[in-house]
């Protein structure tokens, strides 16, 4: 099963990963401060955006999800040598799960899923998803109406975004459509998020986290170094859960000084 993806730019080659309910259009923000640098590559999850959907949920569909993207990751290996990997979210957990199985050059993550503060911060995190997906369900056929009023669409992306008057009405309908008909939300991710074993030579990590991040909370951000001990940790200001249109200069630096790391620490 093949994944949609985008392929922009030129010089050593970064995937780019979104998190959960969204799409390879998360990253267009930072697109242009990246090309002149990198070959950008932008891809859709399994069920989300253009990509196949999988009938497999909880823990085996993260699993499939990574092996998608490893299968991916190689056909680029092949041709144009060795690939960075970044992600956002989900995408942060899945590029760090092919940073511990040594899939990847290098692994920038930013604000990661999978690793909470016990069960129960997970829980309240996941719950998060369940309550924004019933608001907007309740808007039914009125939500693109509603969400052209600023009063409705800023406080409805705030939980993700800092600046929600960054984002496009556009941008603000797909991501709405995607939150009530995504299948990895109906079918479940409250498995847990397991992480490979590192392998050696151990991949290079960066993990920049919003200290303004209302879903996985920027306290989270040390729980990282328990698996991935050698990873560069950044705090990153004036920043929510999807930080590219929050400040894209700054997210943009990130991921090419992430991506310029040597392939062994």
């Amino acid at each position: 099963m093949g994944l949609r993806y985008d392929v922009a730019g030129a010089g050593p080659t970064l995937m780019l990963v979104h998190g959960v309910v969204h799409r390879r259009q998360a990253w267009d923000p930072v697109l242009d401060l990246l090309t002149p640098y990198r070959r950008v590559v932008t891809v859709d999850l399994p069920g989300h955006g253009e990509s196949d959907d999988l009938d497999v949920f909880g823990a085996q569909r993260l699993l499939q999800f990574t092996d998608r993207l490893a299968e991916l990751v190689g056909e680029f290996e092949a041709s144009d040598g060795p690939v960075h990997v970044a992600g956002n979210s989900l995408g942060g957990y899945l590029a760090m799960c092919l940073a511990a199985r040594g899939e990847v050059a290098s692994a920038t993550a930013l604000s990661p899923a999978g690793f909470w503060n016990g069960p129960a911060a997970q829980a309240r995190s996941l719950t998060k998803f369940a309550i924004l997906r019933t608001a907007a369900a309740g808007l039914g056929k009125r939500a693109p109406a509603a969400f052209r009023s600023r009063f409705v669409r800023y406080p409805s992306l705030a939980p993700f975004f800092a600046h929600p008057s960054r984002v496009s009405y556009e941008a603000a309908i797909v991501d709405l459509n995607s939150l009530l008909t995504n299948t990895t939300l109906a079918g479940g991710v409250d498995g847990t998020f397991p992480l490979p074993a590192l392998t050696s030579p151990i991949v290079p990590v960066t993990v920049a986290w919003g200290t303004r991040d209302l879903i996985l909370p920027y306290r989270n951000r040390h729980n990282v170094l328990d698996h991935f001990p050698h990873a560069r940790l950044i705090s990153v200001p004036g920043v929510g859960h999807v930080p590219m249109g929050d400040n894209p200069e700054l997210i943009a630096s990130i991921l090419l000084s992430g991506s310029e790391l040597p392939a062994s620490v």
